[in-house]
């Protein structure tokens, strides 16, 4: 389940700050007369009662349940209470809040969040961590996903991925779960007790990683920004089993092999600006990140040409900004036991906001919409259209092949459209219209489920766009 976990709150927050001015090739040495704005150091979230302090904000914007959160005085891991939470049965909402401190923490003498925490079923809780703060930005927020939760009292630690950061912090535990399946009928109860900010002394062997620990290689172009996912910090804890957390870019220093190609600001947001190629690399706590992307830089980027202006009634898009899109299950399906070799689609490139697709090692690669959600109702529509370019030179003998399945798995009917390499222009966008009448053998086109690209890897390397049928 998706949650969208943002924080909304009325309250103003009172900000303390240190300006610090960075000169390039200056370093200034400060009097030791100058005074720094410092913070309590208490770790305490949640021993029996809120901390001083603390407060409840759930996240009822996004659809969480305000009431289902409560103090226990019956349940407890230790002392006469604890944090209770009764998730809604499936289908029916959501729990999601933060606790947040009236008054700011300096947590940068401890290494973890630490608690311990019972269900009165097993579960997994979707979301918990650390670090939302709202209006502040979330600079350090940590995440993690998918934290398995028993029938009976255990101890779960949650590392701080660099504690020098947190000297100034409010955002002291969150958490967002839904039941999981259709089997959690009447929902459950989640409990937490002895929450807090603590230096374990046993996290061990940190492995930050952006890109989720892949080095990638992508083209980049000038005065299209990009930002860097997959942040991740994963240590060893005492039990010896390894924890990963999801890590806000703020953690990390970032750095690029070539300045004059690309920058990297502290939020990981790329800024390209020259031409060139450059390495994006990364550090946290002065542990080298596992993973890279590697910018190739040779024009400005040229976008696909804007859709006219269609009835909502008379499109279906599969992928494009100006047309609401159906649900997709994917953009590559990996069809690798069959002999795939194409990388990239999933996800799409996002350009500020502007979404393309990018196949490389292109040989043959499916858009599905049949999995998890209907196929697609195209009988009423009379063409496809889509929008192709070629980067790379092309051959006389190259071409694409677009080919829909109809009833994919139950009676499955195909047809096919070649696209020569007359069609097709090197580093330009081509526009084609194809009447869906010419995929002959299609059927009906009531279930296309699948659209394929092949090009037996005669052309490897394109750019989709603006993926439609319509009448």
């Amino acid at each position: 389940m998706m949650k969208n976990n943002r924080y909304i709150s009325t309250r103003k927050t009172l900000l303390s700050a240190i300006v610090l001015t960075l000169l390039v090739g200056c370093e200034r040495n400060f009097s030791e007369d100058v005074e720094f704005a410092s913070f309590p150091p208490n770790g305490d979230v949640f021993i029996d009662t809120f901390s001083a302090g603390l407060d409840y904000f759930p996240f009822v914007d996004a659809g969480a349940d305000p009431e289902a959160f409560s103090v226990d005085t019956e349940e407890a891991f230790a002392g006469e209470a604890s944090m209770r939470f009764d998730v809604p049965p499936f289908g029916v909402g959501f729990v999601g809040a933060t606790f947040n401190t009236t008054v700011k923490r300096d947590l940068s003498g401890f290494d973890a969040l630490t608690f311990y925490a019972k269900a009165s079923q097993a579960a997994d809780i979707n979301e918990i961590g650390f670090g939302i703060e709202g209006e502040t930005g979330n600079k350090f927020q940590v995440t993690t996903q998918n934290l398995q939760i028993s029938t009976r009292w255990e101890k779960y630690t949650i590392p701080i991925p660099d504690p020098s950061k947190l000297f100034n912090q409010t955002g002291l535990f969150w958490l967002a779960e839904g039941a999981e399946n259709e089997f959690d009928e009447g929902g459950y109860t989640l409990w937490f007790d002895e929450i807090k900010f603590e230096k374990t002394g046993t996290l061990g062997q940190p492995r930050p990683a952006i890109l989720n620990g892949a080095d990638v290689l992508q083209p980049g172009f000038v005065n299209i920004g990009q930002s860097l996912t997959g942040l991740t910090q994963t240590v060893n804890l005492e039990s010896g089993e390894n924890i990963t957390v999801i890590a806000a870019p703020s953690y990390f220093d970032f750095s690029s092999s070539n300045n004059g190609v690309a920058q990297v600001n502290e939020f990981g947001n790329i800024s390209v600006t020259g031409l060139g190629r450059t390495t994006i690399t990364a550090s946290l706590a002065n542990n080298a990140a596992e993973g890279s992307l590697e910018l190739n830089v040779e024009s400005a980027f040229e976008f696909a040409p804007t859709p006219p202006a269609r009835a909502s009634v008379d499109v279906i898009s599969v992928f494009s900004d100006v047309y609401p899109n159906v649900a997709v299950d994917y953009f590559n399906g990996f069809f690798t036991p069959d002999g795939q070799t194409t990388q990239g689609g999933s996800p799409p490139l996002d350009f500020n906001g502007d979404r393309i697709i990018n196949y490389t090692q292109l040989n043959f690669v499916g858009i599905g919409t049949f999995l998890n959600v209907a196929p697609i109702d195209a009988s009423a529509m009379t063409t496809l259209h889509i929008d192709i370019k070629v980067n790379e030179a092309i051959d006389p003998g190259d071409f694409i092949r677009v080919q829909l399945l109809n009833s994919v798995g139950n009676g499955e009917t195909s047809g096919s459209v070649t696209l020569a390499a007359s069609d097709l222009r090197q580093d330009e966008w081509v526009s084609f219209d194809i009447p869906l009448a010419d995929f002959t053998g299609l059927g009906n086109r009531s279930q296309i489920g699948l659209l394929f690209f092949v090009s037996d890897s005669t052309i490897s390397d394109i750019f989709v766009d603006n993926i439609y049928y319509y009448r």
